[in-house]
């Protein structure tokens, strides 16, 4: 670390490196000179006139980058993708002659982005995978679990702390299927030339199209592509760069939402993300246990959703068959979403890894606000022994209010039972009336939900994704 220079919190604090060498020098230049060698061995299958021993030099000194020299070069040149040209003619003085040849700088900066965005999806679609596994772990264990539901932030219909995680899950499966979408959609851009017509291959082998087409093909095969986009400008549409920071930004928003849910429930007492035995929770207030990791997701997964647009905005302002106002914008937004949202998923992991429940935390609050809730049942078993439905209800509407205002304004416990119970128009003992308040009469179907939504949804999922689950990276701070 560079303790004089500004160091991205994204690389030093946050992302994995995994993510990180991706987006790294090495990564990108080496992939340049990849990309070179195989459009000197497609050219020399499809006749021109380059030696074996030639694209051997070449094979031999792709990791060998000369960053000085390469820096020395742009300095003088202007130009990034020559500098590296240039650099890697002199470590190939046999080969010097047909790199690059009859490429555009976008031959490699192109294809290069694309792969590493392929690469980079892969490893998020691993890591979205383990929080899926891990929710619905979680969500299996607690799924007959009762818990107060929450509509407008107030206390609603009970549901179960497991169903609740099925909506967390059904986010990441939604996210899931965006992703593989955009990654089955992605494709290299090729050899398509300064303006995308390959009038150049057309000077090189005659407008022979079929040789032309066969570079293609070649480089396609070589990098695990199934296609190269039909037609283009000399870049590919920056339409795939808004595709694939979408995704991430979706994400992103599933993420947050997880993240508030978990702050809002740590406030509650009721469930906390994981605590280590020396970790601190407040400089100044020993005894708290900030729920610091959700609200870094939170952090996080705004930027994420915000850097969208900055793809959005490029894609939108290309004119004609390009310009250069996205390169410096690329290597921002693509690169630092993903260590972003590789950061996101890290934590994700660790927090779903180890959630803590506290059941009598969850019943306390429940056994408040369940009196009110079981008010319609009581009445229905009134109206059974002979009362009057309308006026029953006029009565627990009064007695209702009247024990909210003893919750609210007086700081006691709810005695909507107990008021009922002294009402001869009910015709109910406190036994009789206590006999309602089982929470789990009132979760409707959400421990079947849920069932039903792991064994349709997620198992499958699970079965044929075995191999990608991953475990993560271990959190540095």
């Amino acid at each position: 670390m560079n303790y004089d220079r500004y160091e991205s919190p994204l690389t030093g604090r946050y992302a994995g490196p995994e993510m990180q060498y991706l987006f790294s020098s090495n990564m990108k230049f080496r992939t340049f000179r990849r990309l070179w060698c195989a459009l000197a061995e497609a050219e020399r299958l499809a006749g021109l006139d380059i030696t074996e021993e030639q694209i051997e030099e070449l094979n031999a000194h792709i990791e060998d980058i000369d960053y000085d020299k390469a820096a020395d070069y742009e300095k003088k040149l202007r130009h990034d993708v020559m500098a590296h040209v240039h650099t890697y003619g002199d470590c190939c003085p046999k080969a010097r002659a047909i790199i690059h040849l009859g490429a555009t700088s976008c031959y490699v900066g192109d294809n290069t982005d694309m792969i590493i965005m392929r690469d980079a999806l892969k490893i998020v679609r691993g890591k979205l995978l383990k929080v899926i596994k891990n929710l619905r772990d979680f969500a299996l264990k607690y799924k007959d679990l009762p818990t107060l539901g929450y509509t407008h932030l107030q206390p609603a219909q009970l549901t179960t702390v497991g169903k609740r995680a099925t909506l967390w899950l059904y986010e990441l499966l939604l996210d899931l299927e965006d992703l593989d979408y955009v990654y089955d959609s992605l494709a290299l851009l090729g050899s398509k030339g300064a303006t995308g017509t390959q009038a150049s291959f057309v000077d090189l082998f005659a407008g022979d199209s079929e040789k032309i087409k066969s570079i293609e093909k070649y480089v396609e095969e070589k990098f695990g592509f199934t296609k190269t986009v039909p037609v283009s400008g000399q870049t590919y549409s920056r339409k795939f760069d808004t595709r694939v920071l979408s995704v991430l930004s979706g994400i992103a928003q599933s993420a947050y939402k997880f993240s508030n849910d978990m702050r809002i429930l740590s406030s509650f007492k009721e469930m906390e993300e994981p605590f280590e035995k020396n970790q601190i929770g407040s400089s100044a207030m020993p005894y708290k246990r900030n729920p610091m990791r959700s609200e870094r997701i939170s952090s996080l997964a705004r930027y994420v959703i915000t850097d969208v647009q900055n793809a959005a905005f490029t894609n939108a302002t290309q004119w004609f068959e390009r310009t250069l106002d996205d390169s410096a914008n690329k290597r921002l937004s693509v690169a630092e979403g993903f260590l972003a949202v590789d950061a996101i998923l890290n934590i994700y992991i660790n927090v779903t890894n180890g959630i803590v429940v506290y059941p009598k935390v969850i019943e306390s609050r429940i056994m408040r606000e369940l009196p009110f809730m079981a008010s319609e049942n009581i009445m229905m078993d009134a109206v059974k022994k002979g009362g009057d439905r309308q006026d029953l209800h006029e009565r627990i509407r009064v007695h209702s209010v009247a024990a909210g205002k003893v919750v609210k304004e007086e700081g006691g416990d709810n005695d909507l039972l107990e008021r009922i119970s002294t009402d001869e128009a009910f015709g109910m003992t406190l036994e009789e009336l206590k006999a309602h308040l089982d929470p789990s009469n009132y979760v409707g179907r959400a421990p079947e939900q849920t069932a039903e939504f792991i064994k349709n949804y997620i198992d499958p999922i699970l079965a044929a994704n075995a191999d990608m689950l991953s475990d993560g990276n271990e959190l540095n701070v």
